[in-house]
């Protein structure tokens, strides 16, 4: 198994993409700017969509996704793409994206019967098995419902919080598992510690009292920096007196984890 960074921006700019990764060749976890960065072929090999909450930066790709797909997944007679998301994230997909006003409702297109997307509802602690490869849902706080996934690995677990605040559910879970590589956001430096706290997301300084709740020495890569902002807020990171290996995470990376064991 790989992961590889399509985008990893808290914001856009020339250069920089949202929220995206693509587990092997078929399974996107998020789907921001990043995934328009593909090939149509490799777009349309895509069969499954895990979301980790409903905010814009994090869902935009859903809806473009399936109108660029819809012809060659009909010729092909694919299923699907199924879209996986916490059950208030697919009801805000349903209500203000997929709504015929803001865009087609490609849950029912081409037609009810063979849509190009399906929605399938899960909740916090479900395992999911796609494939064979065994993806857990974490807990995430946020300002809206939202998650992280844990993603089993031959090593360990490939971990991304999704977008978070402070989390004691999250380091309770963390600590049940070998994690190998944790990928988690810090969207502004600590000049902006009120708008961090106001929007549920983390600074350096609350990472650093994050991080003290996982033992160990950890691959940990920093996601979600607002563009222009990387500087300012790695140098905080790097400020920090943790134990883990911290790093600014970065589109094109890419992440092999290995086959899991069966469980």
């Amino acid at each position: 198994m790989k992961i590889r960074v399509l985008g990893c921006s808290g914001a856009i700019a020339a250069g920089y993409k949202t929220t995206a990764f693509l587990l092997d060749d078929d399974v996107l976890i998020d789907a921001g700017t990043g995934v328009a960065d593909l090939p149509l072929e490799d777009l349309a090999r895509i069969d499954h969509i895990l979301v980790s909450h409903s905010h814009l930066d994090h869902v935009l790709s859903i809806p473009l996704l399936a109108d660029s797909v819809l012809r060659m997944r009909a010729e092909a007679g694919r299923p699907p793409i199924q879209v996986h998301g916490l059950p208030a994230t697919l009801e805000a997909l349903r209500r203000h994206i997929f709504n015929g006003v803001i865009w087609p409702d490609f849950t029912r297109l081409p037609s009810a019967a063979q849509p190009v997307l399906a929605l399938h509802a899960f909740e916090v602690g479900e395992v999911l098995d796609l494939g064979g490869r065994r993806i857990e849902v974490l807990s995430a706080a946020h300002t809206v419902p939202a998650c992280g996934f844990a993603v089993a690995g031959a090593e360990g677990h490939w971990v991304f919080t999704g977008d978070t605040g402070p989390n004691p559910a999250l380091w309770a879970r963390l600590a049940q598992l070998q994690v190998s590589h944790l990928v988690i956001e810090t969207a502004f430096s600590n000049e902006e510690q009120e708008l961090a706290d106001l929007s549920r997301h983390l600074s350096p300084a609350r990472l650093g009292a994050e991080l003290a709740q996982l033992s160990g020495s950890v691959q940990v890569q920093i996601t979600h920096i607002k563009p222009g902002e990387g500087q300012a807020v790695m140098a905080e990171v790097a400020a920090l007196a943790s134990s883990h290996r911290i790093s600014a995470l970065a589109a094109g990376m890419v992440m092999e984890l290995g086959a899991a064991s069966p469980a």
